[in-house]
């Protein structure tokens, strides 16, 4: 099974990987940016998200798996790795064990560390939503202004809720359904928080991208952040949040660009 995918370009590839909870659609608007360097912007969907695969396993060794099979598919070679959060993750662990594969690897607001039951709130929410027609899981939802109602009781951002949202979809006439699989991103959230392998390490040109606003990158991580990746450049966008590439499009891309016009 290989990733479905959006390719958007001609030119050098440049693969982008999405957050949680996430899909490729979500760096549509800065693929076609990107694109407009000379880049081939690949899209990706991560296992168990988007409109690609649902498999019970998963964690971030078969992600990178899912990455290498897709480049090989793609015969992707010298790329530029884009990662956001989860994806971000995924992309350290691939630099670390497939450097030869990529040349410049861009991490976006989230560091090497483990973080701690990630989610968890979003995941109750989501898992409130009932689609079906069984009475024991509340009423059934049959639009988009109904699961935003159940969201909001925990999800307080209507940024995030609009997130989320578009994992909505209508698997047909009148029945509405997610994108995403819950029942195995439920049971297998530890996984995100995970840490990268102690000694795991990429030498080739880094650049991270912190969230201002966020918390998921501190002062004290950029020593982590340095021992994994010697050769790294650490940027900061002051008045964003997590979703920075959304928060901040513009001076996401400038400081992107930046970094790879210098390298």
């Amino acid at each position: 099974m290989v990733l479905h995918s959006k390719i958007i370009g001609e030119g050098r590839p440049f693969v982008i990987l999405h957050g949680f909870l996430g899909m490729g659609d979500n760096w549509k608007s800065l693929a076609k940016k990107f694109s407009e360097f000379d880049y081939q912007v690949h899209l990706l969907d991560q296992r168990n998200h988007g409109r690609s695969f649902h498999h019970d396993e998963f964690n971030y060794s078969l992600m990178v798996e899912d990455l290498k099979k897709y480049c090989e598919m793609y015969h992707l070679e010298n790329m530029v790795l884009l990662g956001h959060s989860m994806g971000g993750k995924t992309a350290m662990y691939f630099a670390t064990e497939y450097p030869e594969m990529i040349t410049n690897l861009i991490v976006a607001d989230i560091a090497p560390k483990a973080y701690q039951q990630p989610h968890q709130d979003i995941l109750k929410a989501l898992n409130l939503l009932n689609f079906s027609n069984s009475p024991v899981n509340g009423s059934r939802i049959t639009s988009r202004e109904q699961a935003d109602e159940v969201l909001s009781a925990y999800v307080k951002d209507m940024g995030t809720r609009l997130f989320l949202l578009k994992n909505l979809y209508w698997q047909e006439k009148g029945q509405l359904g997610l994108r995403i699989n819950l029942p195995v991103l439920t049971r297998k959230i530890d996984e995100i928080g995970k840490a990268l392998p102690q000694g795991a390490t990429y030498h080739g040109n880094t650049l991270f991208v912190r969230a201002g606003t966020s918390r998921y990158i501190d002062e004290i991580d950029e020593i982590s952040i340095a021992n994994h990746f010697p050769n790294v450049k650490i940027s900061t966008i002051e008045n964003a949040g997590h979703w920075l590439h959304a928060d901040s499009p513009a001076k996401f891309l400038e400081i992107v660009l930046h970094f790879l016009q210098m390298r």
